[in-house]
């Protein structure tokens, strides 16, 4: 018998349970800053975000493509790219979804409690309930775009159609 979504829900996130959040709470293990590793690219990243930040930078800057994955942490990492976007990829804009999704499955298919957390998830909503990231997640506003959610719910329904 599958155990209730609501049994896993933060509840200071919502109270109706249609929102599985992972913005920095129980299902803290679908945002890139978490600790899991990801063999990805024919390297071994500290986490999710170090890929995702190193690739902005790959065939344009291997030198800040190797600070990215040398930073002592996610956040430097980010802080890396922050300091550097004048110099990453020209065609960053059309490449990031497509990157983002596949260190997305490399995190899930390398990492079981990765995995067992998302089918927990059902079939809710996954958001990143970032308040400050209107891309990735839904910003401010909770109106944003949520990106990495829609890369979440679309990895759970491969999952799900034994494509992963």
């Amino acid at each position: 018998m599958q155990t209730k979504i609501k049994e896993f829900r933060d509840p200071q996130l919502a109270t109706d349970g249609s929102v599985v959040g992972f913005y920095e709470r129980e299902f803290f293990v679908f945002s890139n800053f978490s600790s899991f590793q990801v063999f990805w690219r024919g390297r071994l990243w500290p986490t999710s975000e170090h890929a995702y930040q190193a690739a902005r930078f790959s065939g344009v800057n291997s030198e800040l493509e190797e600070k990215c994955f040398q930073a002592r942490s996610a956040h430097e990492a980010y802080r890396i790219m922050q300091a550097n976007r004048d110099k990453e990829r020209p065609d960053w804009a059309n490449e990031k979804l497509p990157a983002m999704y596949d260190i997305c499955k490399a995190k899930l298919e390398q990492n079981p409690y990765v995995r067992e957390k998302l089918v927990q998830t059902l079939n809710e909503l996954i958001v990143e309930d970032s308040p400050k990231d209107p891309f990735w997640g839904w910003g401010t506003d909770r109106q944003g775009r949520n990106e990495l959610g829609k890369i979440w719910v679309k990895l759970r329904k491969e999952l799900k159609d034994g494509k992963l």
